[in-house]
């Protein structure tokens, strides 16, 4: 059964008028957490895409560079947008249910983070209003102000600070930013991603960062940054 399929299924859940975030607390374990991380995902970005203003084609070809979503399936990922765009509740609220809803596991809410980012970015520009959205989503998720950073120096920062991206300073130690490089390198393996419940379109994302932080290092080590 596809990804998509089981979203389909967790839709056909919702009772007549029942919002999106209905979802948000039944989606918790194996393989669900999958299925609950794609919704987390496309449910904020719509959100997000609402706080801008706009919603651009390039936003949307985000999703699918994120998600691999056949052209018969495409209508799932669509209604999971308008059931999130269209819904009273705000993204506040949204974002403190998924919280929950992961059992506030700190590395799936940094990953469920850096997807907000890529769509952030998809049409080339970070706007005001998409910084506050997602600085406040981080303080609700309790990301530390020093992973935020790091997030935005890759994304947003246009030639990204190296020591941000490793999330260290260079009053640090070169044993500890080595340290922290190799913790980076080790967070970003597909098999952990993966044991962690993600869907396989979550390790796209992970060989995006594991780039960056591999030549963060190395710059750092050559003395360039």
């Amino acid at each position: 059964m596809s990804l998509w399929t089981r979203i389909l299924d967790a839709l056909s859940s919702l009772a007549p008028g029942e919002a999106l975030s209905g979802l948000f607390d039944r989606l918790r374990t194996p393989p669900e957490r999958s299925v609950a991380f794609t919704i987390a995902v496309i449910a904020l970005g719509a959100k997000m895409a609402k706080a801008d203003g706009r919603v651009t084609r390039d936003e949307v070809a985000a999703f699918r560079e994120v998600f691999t979503i056949a052209p018969s399936e495409t209508a799932h990922a669509a209604r999971v947008f308008d059931l999130a765009r269209t819904d009273v509740a705000g993204y506040e609220d949204y974002a403190r249910r998924i919280k929950t809803m992961f059992a506030e596991d700190a590395d799936t809410l940094r990953d469920l983070m850096e997807g907000l980012f890529h769509i952030a970015m998809a049409d080339g520009q970070y706007h005001p209003a998409e910084d506050d959205f997602l600085h406040r989503v981080a303080a609700i998720f309790r990301l530390p102000d020093r992973e935020f950073r790091s997030l935005r120096a890759r994304f947003a920062g246009g030639e990204p600070d190296c020591y941000e991206v490793l999330g260290v300073t260079r009053d640090t130690a070169m044993e500890d930013i080595r340290a922290a490089w190799r913790a980076a390198v080790r967070e970003s393996h597909p098999d952990r991603l993966m044991a962690r419940g993600l869907p396989e379109e979550a390790v796209k994302l992970a060989e995006k960062r594991l780039i960056a932080v591999n030549r963060a290092w190395e710059n750092i080590q050559a003395g360039t940054a």
